[in-house]
């Protein structure tokens, strides 16, 4: 009896549209994003190594710099490392382990949880809620959104009631923790992510328009373009537009 489903496949670490080159250009992202891309073989890499980093960031490097900006009134919880150049803004929540960098903000109003590398540059405003993500470089969300168990790269700008989702909710009620893994579809194959959260991948100068839903397991290769529409998801080549 033929199985309903093809089976799960391991992660194919020759197919260039897994590998963090394909959505992400490491370039003057400052030391510790850069060695963290260049550490992971695919995408799913990425926030497990991460998370190790920041369970032990003496040892990655990372407490070095510790200098930036925390005004009266940001909310700090766990360990946060501030960059030099950084800044949480009073009425900001930040509940580390989290490391903001060099010319990051985070604004009054926003929210970044445990397990996040906020990178160069970018701005999280009001509303905002990140946890358990990269953001590369110079994202925007400036709005009321939600990105988790995510990659964002550089200059994109993740509109107003944007979300990712990271977990399955197709065989009924969802637990917590969750059990049910994510995979993704290249072609006729589902190819393992090793883990039952997770949410996008957003490649280089993406925009998400504002009330964009992503499934989980979402790969958008770099520089797409994404017209007004309520859901996307699967893997979408770079260059491509979506509709």
């Amino acid at each position: 009896m033929q199985p309903l489903t093809p089976p799960i496949a391991p992660t194919p670490a020759a197919d260039t549209r897994l590998t963090p080159g394909y959505y992400l250009n490491s370039d003057d992202l400052g030391p510790y994003i850069t060695s963290l891309l260049g550490r992971c073989e695919t995408v799913f890499d990425v926030k497990r190594t991460m998370a190790a980093d920041l369970d032990a960031p003496e040892a990655a490097g990372l407490t070095t710099d510790a200098a930036g900006v925390v005004e009266a009134g940001a909310l700090l919880h766990g360990a946060v490392i501030v960059q030099t150049g950084a800044r949480i803004e009073a009425g900001a929540q930040v509940i580390g382990p989290v490391l903001i960098c060099t010319g990051a903000v985070i604004a009054a109003g926003a929210m970044v949880r445990d397990h996040s590398v906020i990178g160069p540059g970018c701005r999280i405003g009001f509303g905002a809620e990140i946890t358990r993500s990269l953001l590369t470089g110079n994202v925007f969300m400036k709005h009321p959104c939600f990105i988790g168990d995510s990659v964002v790269g550089r200059r994109v700008n993740v509109g107003s009631f944007c979300s990712t989702t990271g977990l399955r909710c197709d065989r009924g009620p969802v637990p917590e923790p969750a059990i049910e893994e994510i995979t993704v579809s290249l072609g006729d194959r589902r190819v393992s992510t090793g883990q039952t959260k997770f949410g996008a991948v957003i490649g280089d100068e993406v925009t998400l328009p504002a009330g964009t839903f992503l499934s989980p397991g979402t790969l958008i290769g770099p520089r797409t373009v994404v017209y007004p529409r309520h859901h996307i998801g699967g893997v979408l080549p770079s260059d491509s537009r979506v509709r």
